[in-house]
């Protein structure tokens, strides 16, 4: 094996690192493997990864960021062998990196974007086109913490005027004004909702489901 990776460094040795465990001759656990058995570990790796993040800890952040290129690699070695579709990492690079190019017209073509704002704007704008996307909602997962899933839900739909949505009194949400009393409001509705015996995480989705609906239906009107 050690003569096998003699010069390699970096990605490369990773891939040949992989391409070995899951070769005959290689790792009985490696080679049986599938996409879905992974799974846990992509999800596991993943919020390590979070928490190193938000330790701000340099060695775990940059150890965990290896574990999740493992995971990476680990399903390219996957996807490789199979019979009839296979794709390996360099071809999923590629279309990263072309798909970076044609979601940044500011950088690599004509169009022009002064802001952060007009950025995301061209981004989604060019996602929901490649894609064939009718709703601006369309792609985001619903298997998503509800919290996560209602955050990516207003984020896409900021620029849309949604009616009968809950305004709330101005006195009120600006006194809301650090993630600190955001915080400790989410956690007194979460304790509200435990009172009431309420699922928040259901409540929540229920809500979600109402919005879901009302943006389908001004996206509607708009294409008419």
């Amino acid at each position: 094996m050690a003569n096998s990776l003699t010069g390699l460094t970096g990605v490369a040795k990773l891939v040949a690192v992989m391409n070995q465990l899951r070769s005959p001759g290689g790792c009985p656990w490696d080679a049986e493997q599938t996409h879905h058995s992974l799974l846990e570990y992509l999800l596991e790796e993943s919020h390590e990864l979070i928490d190193a993040i938000a330790s701000g800890n340099r060695d775990d952040i940059r150890e965990e960021l290896g574990d999740v290129l493992l995971q990476v690699v680990f399903h390219a070695r996957i996807a490789q062998e199979h019979e009839t579709d296979p794709f390996d990492l360099a071809e999923i690079a590629e279309l990263t990196a072309n798909k970076l190019i044609s979601r940044h017209p500011h950088v690599f073509g004509d169009e022009t974007a002064q802001t952060a704002q007009d950025v995301e704007a061209i981004w989604h704008e060019k996602k929901k086109i490649e894609k064939n996307r009718a709703s601006l909602l369309d792609g985001i997962p619903r298997t998503l913490p509800a919290l996560m899933l209602a955050t990516k839900m207003l984020k896409r739909t900021k620029h849309l005027e949604i009616p009968g949505t809950t305004a709330l009194p101005t006195d009120f949400t600006d006194s809301l004004d650090s993630a600190e009393r955001i915080g400790e409001l989410l956690f007194e509705v979460v304790r509200i909702a435990r009172a009431q015996k309420i699922d928040p995480e259901a409540a929540l989705r229920a809500a979600i489901r109402e919005y879901e609906v009302k943006v389908t239906a001004v996206e509607a009107k708009d294409l008419t």
